[in-house]
């Protein structure tokens, strides 16, 4: 995916609707489910929600939105042994930031009673039956794609037995493992998620809402279907690999009678480029310390981009922009790139920040005088105003806007050439410093007091414009610069023999001290700012204080000289 996207790509709108809005315009022209449009987004608090969760919560939230409808927020707690209040508390709050309200907040587990229930009159139609077989021994009796399964030797025991011995798992009788309540469906079916699939399974550990009530807890599979009937949903959107699991979805809604039949519709997930989004490897780079946990500006977190400053309508655009379908996909990750530079672009304002400061003296400067210049705010939004900055005859300038030696096409500061300081005054190196290393310390120029604002009174002209701060008003600022985290853009492609970790990109993260305007310290963390000529940064909500100031790089900006220097 290049950087340059068309017009067209982006700004006009599809024809005709996906056909997930296609299915739901069908089902409200019908007057199916009374012409009402119900959805629900389910996450499981096991974690933080990263951008592959967007495309769902979007989609969901939008749908409803479109149709009149409601969408519900539903925690899966259905495994307390991995789940914890935190990632509830975070998952609602990354909803939010997105851009959306749940109409409602419900859980699973609100509904264990009468999962329950319902599992016990499945026991006594002689649909469902308590399995002694292990986890091992339920895997090899299901069978293969190829091979239909074995029925287990429990699977025909009587009623009144499965009865007694259910009631006894819930009473917290049987230890972890030894006893599971199974559907009683069809061994040799072509569907292994039909061959007897396992609805309960014993569970000694505290749950985060119903403390140890409850001993048992309910499989994804027989807790999904009848918590969206009884909250009402109507349309329930899966990813792709929940398709297999359709016709179960509809087998227990079957058998339970319910009133309410949601339809479920699978679409394809969003997958990025250089990204990981498998919480089981999220949580292993999180526990084995390879990032500074679940909200570091580098993970694929919602809390992490909000935390980088990414803002939450460049996600959103890039959401509408791949739209939904039915075949699985990479997005290139250039494309979010793109979407979050356009939005910055618009709406963060400008400050000065020099990452690797390079001293500069104006020696017909008068000395100890400090003036101050105007600058505009955000050239792209005319309400965004202007503020003061202070201008000496002491500046920092970044190292690499200086060459001693210049190619061709190079318009920064050389011996001898004029630049124009942004929002100040044309200056004009006359003398290189250097220490015994033979390394540049600080330049000696002169300026021009009729060029303030930057522009020549006599006319004349300087093709090159740096940034700048006055060395004596200048604050010290952590910054830290980021890569992308993985090297190679499928993280999970690794020899036989190694692990995802070793695509990991040793340059992820670079920590720099840098110079920044005084106006930095009265920012708000997480607002996002652009360093002007560098890029977009945020204040740390994390770790910056007023004594220390700490930026995160949201990303940078295309390096027009780099491009130059590449060819």
């Amino acid at each position: 995916m290049t950087e340059k996207i068309s017009e067209t790509s982006k700004n006009e709108e599809s024809a005709s609707l996906d056909f997930v809005r296609e299915l739901v315009t069908e089902d409200v022209r019908k007057g199916r489910f009374g012409g009402r449009v119900q959805t629900r987004f389910p996450p499981e608090p096991n974690g933080y929600l990263h951008i592959g969760h967007s495309k769902a919560i979007c989609l969901d939230f939008d749908v409803a939105s479109e149709f009149g409808g409601v969408c519900n927020l539903r925690f899966d707690d259905t495994n307390p042994v991995k789940e914890e209040q935190e990632f509830v508390d975070a998952q609602l709050e990354d909803i939010r930031w997105l851009g959306f309200e749940p109409a409602n907040v419900y859980y699973a587990s609100d509904y264990f009673e009468q999962l329950y229930d319902w599992a016990v009159d499945l026991i006594k139609q002689g649909k469902a039956y308590v399995d002694e077989l292990d986890a091992d021994q339920i895997r090899e009796y299901r069978g293969t794609l190829t091979e239909p399964g074995r029925e287990s030797p429990y699977r025909n025991r009587p009623v009144e037995e499965s009865l007694d011995l259910f009631a006894r798992m819930r009473a917290g009788e049987f230890t972890d493992g030894s006893k599971v309540l199974r559907a009683k469906i069809d061994m040799a079916s072509g569907n292994i998620n039909l061959r007897d699939p396992v609805m309960y399974r014993i569970r000694h550990a505290h749950h985060q809402r119903t403390g140890d009530a409850w001993c048992i807890y309910p499989m994804y599979d027989w807790a999904h279907g009848q918590s969206d009937s009884i909250e009402g949903v109507t349309h329930s959107f899966c990813t792709l690999e929940y398709e297999d699991h359709r016709p179960l979805y509809d087998w227990y809604l079957a058998q339970i009678g319910v009133d309410l039949h949601p339809q479920q519709i699978e679409f394809a997930r969003l997958a990025l480029t250089y990204t990981l989004l498998s919480k089981r490897y999220l949580r292993r780079l999180v526990e084995e310390g390879f990032v500074d946990g679940w909200d570091d500006p580098r993970m694929p977190t919602l809390a992490a981009l909000r935390r980088r400053g990414v803002p939450s309508k460049a996600i959103r655009d890039l959401c509408n922009q791949i739209g939904v379908s039915k075949t699985n996909s990479t997005v290139d990750i250039a494309l979010l790139e793109y979407y979050i530079r356009q939005e910055l672009n618009l709406k963060a304002n400008r400050i000065m920040g020099v990452l690797d400061p390079l001293k500069v003296v104006i020696t017909n400067y008068p000395v100890g005088h400090v003036e101050e210049v105007e600058a505009v705010n955000n050239p792209e939004d005319e309400s965004a105003g202007s503020r003061v900055i202070p201008f000496s005859g002491e500046l920092y300038i970044e190292r690499d806007d200086f060459m001693e030696d210049p190619p061709r096409k190079y318009f920064r500061l050389s011996p001898g050439n004029e630049v124009r300081l942004r929002w100040g005054y044309f200056i004009k190196c006359e003398e290189v410093i250097k220490d015994e290393n033979g390394e540049i310390v600080e330049l000696r120029c002169t300026y021009d007091p009729e060029t303030k604002g930057g522009y020549a009174p006599d006319g004349r002209k300087v093709k090159g414009t740096i940034h700048w701060v006055s060395a004596g008003q200048a604050l010290d600022a952590e910054v830290r610069l980021y890569d992308r985290l993985f090297n190679v853009e499928d993280p999970t492609d690794f020899p036989a023999g190694g692990d995802f970790t070793d695509n990991l990109n040793p340059d992820s993260l670079q920590l720099v001290t840098a110079k920044v305007e005084p106006s930095a310290a009265e920012l708000t963390p997480g607002v996002p700012v652009q360093f002007e000529r560098k890029g977009y940064f945020c204040l740390d909500g994390k770790h910056s204080s007023p004594e220390h100031l700490v930026f995160n790089q949201t990303i940078g900006l295309r390096d027009s000289w780099a491009k130059i220097q590449a060819k």
